[in-house]
């Protein structure tokens, strides 16, 4: 290959110029280049030219080469307009699709900028684009970003509605997408009815929206399109319910803890019940929340949560302890301590290290005084408790189905209630005459001693036309939560410097 072959190959790009030389200039491959010398139109009147009045020198950057920067001192013509009436007598020639006007980078390494701080914004960007020797600072990483167009996209059919935190608990912004596809369709500043109701009412054509339970969303689709459908979206349903149920978990603690005792004597547990005590003495004399508060010396909320407990069992939780060297050995340590209690703890040391123990004589004796030998089985938390109720029976291995067995049968309500979340979780799949199913659920359900399950009720028959759309249609807002996900990462990356114009344009571009 010769060297004419070389230069048109490395730098094809460059293909609308004449290469003149290539030259090493050390950090950086020097170009020279000129024009062709060919006729252009007049910008103006469109007659074309070849009549050079002038030349120029413009010095531009293109793609690096071998890991270096490109520099191409171009040589351009200023022609004159062969029409004397024209209003452009001379004029500069530009070269479409190589080099813009008034640019000092080729059109491809720009787009190569424009991708870089696409995906990683202005600090991130400088740096991987350093790295790649074609090096921008931050400020001109986004100003290629912002100039990148926005795809134009027509109002789907189905759309999912959302809100995500620029500012939790103080500024939210509103997402909306194509629900079938996961497209962003648009970013509002807010989350008001009014913003949105107006989005929909310049942007019409949609048929069904997807959203959570949002009063403020409903309220804004129901006065701009009348007559769409609102589909409450499944999980949304699902984590209300389980938040529910972890609060009837608590009330009924006093029941289902029964069946799993903890272990005497542990500190919290004692310190737990001495402040019930109090709280309760207290209130029995008529003493007010605040001012028990401040006798105590305790928070408002941590008087106002022993208050509503029947039993200080309920604040009990589950030692978390580290799997230990000990832990094998569990078995014969309790049966030696139940023989002899009083055996001593360097008889059981030697007796265990022949049985093949290697650690500590420490942590033996730290092992026993925890009180980890004795214990027939660890305490079950609330929460533990709620995670059983809530998980798919298939997927519980036999020892938690046979703990869950013991927990639904500690007393009526928890057999009640583990049968009503049953019977919900089958609603949500999406099935015709679903909401007749759900009209007999809710109505068993308000006949059962539940009252924080009551409450759940009333939310539904509050949405309830969505909540049967949800729970019959296909639709949900689940790919519109996913890209709340990768909205979160966009904003991680900005570090909240930047306003929401920029934030906006990076959301629509991902």
């Amino acid at each position: 290959m010769d060297v004419n072959s070389l230069v048109g190959t490395v730098f094809s790009g460059l293909s609308a110029l004449v290469v003149e030389d290539v030259a090493d200039g050390g950090d950086a491959i020097v170009v020279t280049a000129r024009t062709r010398d060919v006729a252009v139109p007049c910008p103006v009147c469109g007659s074309p030219t070849a009549k050079a009045h002038g030349y120029h020198r413009r010095t531009v950057a293109d793609v690096p080469v071998d890991g270096r920067q490109v520099v191409v001192h171009l040589r351009v013509r200023r022609l004159a307009c062969p029409i004397l009436g024209c209003r452009r007598q001379t004029f500069r020639e530009q070269i479409p699709g190589l080099l813009e006007r008034h640019q000092r980078r080729t059109v491809r390494l720009a787009g190569q900028v424009s991708q870089v701080a696409r995906e990683l914004c202005g600090r991130a960007a400088t740096r991987l684009a350093g790295l790649l020797a074609m090096p921008v600072s931050r400020s001109t990483a986004l100003r290629h970003l912002q100039r990148l167009p926005l795809p134009r996209r027509e109002v789907p059919r189905v759309i999912g509605v959302d809100d995500f935190a620029l500012k939790r608990r103080h500024r939210y912004a509103t997402i909306m997408t194509n629900a079938e596809t996961g497209e962003r369709i648009d970013v509002l500043s807010d989350r008001t009815a009014d913003t949105l109701e107006k989005w929909l009412r310049e942007h019409p054509g949609a048929e069904v929206v997807c959203r959570d339970g949002s009063a403020t969303y409903a309220e804004a689709v129901r006065r701009a399109l009348p007559d769409a459908v609102q589909v409450s979206d499944r999980w949304h349903l699902w984590r209300n319910l389980c938040d529910k149920v972890q609060l009837e978990i608590r009330a009924h603690a006093g029941c289902w803890a029964t069946i799993n005792p903890s272990r005497p004597g542990g500190m919290r547990e004692q310190t737990t019940r001495e402040r019930w005590n109090k709280i309760h003495d207290l209130l029995g004399q008529g003493v007010g929340l605040l001012e028990c508060a401040r006798r105590l010396s305790l928070a408002l909320n941590t008087v106002k949560r022993y208050a509503r407990m029947p039993e200080p069992q309920a604040l009990r939780l589950t030692p978390a302890y580290r799997p230990t060297l000990v832990d094998p050995y569990r078995d014969h340590l309790r049966e030696r301590r139940r023989a002899d209690p009083a055996v001593p703890v360097t008889h059981l040391l030697r007796e265990i290290r022949d049985l093949g123990y290697t650690g500590s004589a420490n942590l033996l004796v730290r092992y026993l005084s925890q009180g980890r030998a004795e214990g027939d089985r660890p305490v079950t938390t609330p929460r533990h408790a709620g995670r059983l109720l809530l998980t798919d029976p298939e997927n519980l291995r036999p020892k938690e189905t046979a703990l869950l067995e013991k927990i639904t049968a500690a007393c009526p309500e928890m057999t009640q209630l583990a049968d009503l979340i049953n019977v919900f979780a089958t609603l949500l799949k999406p099935t015709e005459g679903n909401d007749l199913k759900l009209t007999e659920w809710i109505t068993t359900a308000r006949a059962a001693a539940l009252p924080h399950l009551h409450s759940f009720t009333n939310g539904l028959e509050i949405d309830r036309l969505a909540v049967n759309a949800g729970l019959t249609l296909p639709y949900h807002n689940g790919r519109t939560e996913g890209v709340n996900t990768r909205t979160k990462r966009i904003m991680r990356q900005m570090h909240g410097r930047a306003g929401f114009d920029l934030l906006r344009h990076r959301i629509l571009l991902a």
